[in-house]
């Protein structure tokens, strides 16, 4: 399953040091818990949608229910609690697995049916949301290339491009250094 967190933050003076935060100790703590499978965390190009967004592969709403997830990295934003807006969490079925998306990739993300990513050239891949606040219903998830040239201007409304903050992370490397991408850009 897929399990998605999704806001923006209302503090850029202290936005940097929160995305380290978050990037460089939440990603890794949250990977060590016992039924993360992947991590990846995402800035938004475009508007209309929360900046940010963790993608994580679980094996379902049982880790996100337990003692584990609650001591190693579920909900410990405190600090940062009062500059967190927009926040969303959800739960999909219909992949095992997210996406890995590299540097020079984007993640393109629709809320409204496969045929805006078809019509890129893309082959998306359904999701449905099984838990938390199940909205969007659906989503369909690509991988845009970097070989394929698309302008922020051409994505409908409820499509959303992003670029990768992080590489994605693995149970089985989730705390390497390396794992961190340095395109930062927006």
């Amino acid at each position: 399953m897929i399990y998605t967190v999704e806001c923006s933050f209302a503090d850029p003076a202290s936005e940097a040091e929160w995305n380290d935060f978050y990037s460089l100790e939440k990603l890794p703590a949250l990977i060590s818990v016992s039924g993360f499978h992947t991590s990846q965390r995402f800035k938004a190009f475009s508007a209309g949608c929360p900046v940010y967004l963790a993608m994580h592969s679980i094996d379902g709403l049982a880790v996100l229910e337990g003692d584990e997830y609650r001591q190693k990295g579920g909900g410990n934003f405190a600090r940062w609690q009062q500059h967190i807006t927009d926040w969303h969490r959800n739960l999909y079925g219909g992949l095992e697995r997210a996406p890995a998306i590299g540097e020079g990739e984007h993640l393109i993300v629709s809320a409204v049916g496969p045929e805006p990513l078809i019509e890129m050239g893309l082959t998306p891949e359904q999701m449905w949301a099984v838990a938390l606040e199940r909205c969007p219903e659906n989503r369909w998830l690509a991988k845009l290339d970097s070989a394929i040239s698309l302008g922020v201007d051409t994505l409908p409304k409820n499509v959303h491009r992003y670029a990768p903050m992080t590489a994605q992370l693995t149970s089985g490397r989730g705390a390497e250094p390396q794992t961190q991408v340095q395109n930062r850009h927006a």
